[in-house]
């Protein structure tokens, strides 16, 4: 998966970025880790890097999916081991503060307006499984491998875990954030890891066509539908729910898109977004 070297110009100081690659197509924008050489691994710099790639990637009118994508054999393994190193002299607050980073760049690909997807070319290890369960699809070739690898270091993956256990759920959780085993493709999509599995030269036509849906969709409804399902699966069926969920049907219908993409069904006629 190559990036566009295209950015609409607002989007031109992503062109800077020294980790990654960002480019623009068609409303599909594209996010590359580009650190081959150390298995697109974790650093401060990737970090930064992430969070203010889908920062702005997620307020431009000039996209409507973001894919997040990888170089080189591994798709991710985690934290580089030099920052590994550095952060074996650090205070408890430095931790603290170091961790907190790496928390609100997963919150900010979880949170990000427009819908993402994980194309999955190689393993994913550690905080990689953070990443690609922070996007809301996730699509990897059938060679990948996966593996919660912390408590073999004495770590725990704790920072990565909202979105790991919302993604495999805690049945497998349990497992395998306690074994730390290797687990392949099939077992991946069978847990929720992932949610499809396909052959290695078939990933770009997937994630393509995956993401030729999601642009042709109403953008406001899939950014609601996105906000609604992550709500939703958090809460609780009672009366406040309902309630909110009929506010939010309502509110949908009335909205200028909500009016228009009923109104082109019926017209047999397609909606003003794709015209």
């Amino acid at each position: 998966m190559t990036a566009s070297s295209s950015l609409p110009d607002a989007l031109q100081p992503l062109a800077e970025l020294t980790t990654l690659k960002v480019g623009v197509a068609d409303y599909v924008a594209t996010v590359t880790l580009a650190r081959p050489d150390k298995r697109n691994a974790f650093n401060d710099e990737v970090i930064e890097e992430l969070n203010q790639a889908f920062t702005q990637l997620g307020s431009s009118e000039a996209v409507r999916v973001v894919v997040l994508a990888a170089e080189g054999k591994a798709f991710c393994a985690g934290a580089d081991l030099n920052w590994m190193r550095a952060m074996a002299d650090y205070s408890r607050e430095e931790n603290l503060a170091d961790a907190d980073k790496l928390a609100q760049m997963l919150k900010v690909i979880y949170s990000c307006p427009k819908p993402t997807i994980a194309a999955i070319q190689g393993d994913v290890y550690a905080g990689g499984v953070g990443l690609i369960s922070a996007c809301d699809i996730a699509i990897a070739v059938e060679s990948a491998n996966f593996c919660l690898s912390e408590v073999r270091l004495g770590l725990v993956p704790a920072t990565i875990s909202p979105y790991v256990i919302r993604a495999m759920g805690a049945r497998a959780a349990h497992r395998y954030f306690l074994t730390a085993e290797v687990f392949d493709a099939v077992e991946a999509q069978r847990v929720g890891l992932i949610h499809e599995s396909v052959a290695n030269e078939e990933l770009d036509e997937k994630v393509a066509s995956v993401a030729k849906k999601l642009r042709n969709n109403s953008p406001n409804a899939v950014k609601e539908c996105k906000q609604l399902v992550q709500y939703v699966a958090g809460e609780t069926i009672d009366e406040s729910l309902i309630a909110q969920t009929v506010e939010g049907i309502a509110d949908i219908r009335a909205s200028d898109e909500g009016k228009e993409g009923v109104q082109s069904f019926l017209q047999k006629r397609k909606p003003n977004w794709l015209s």
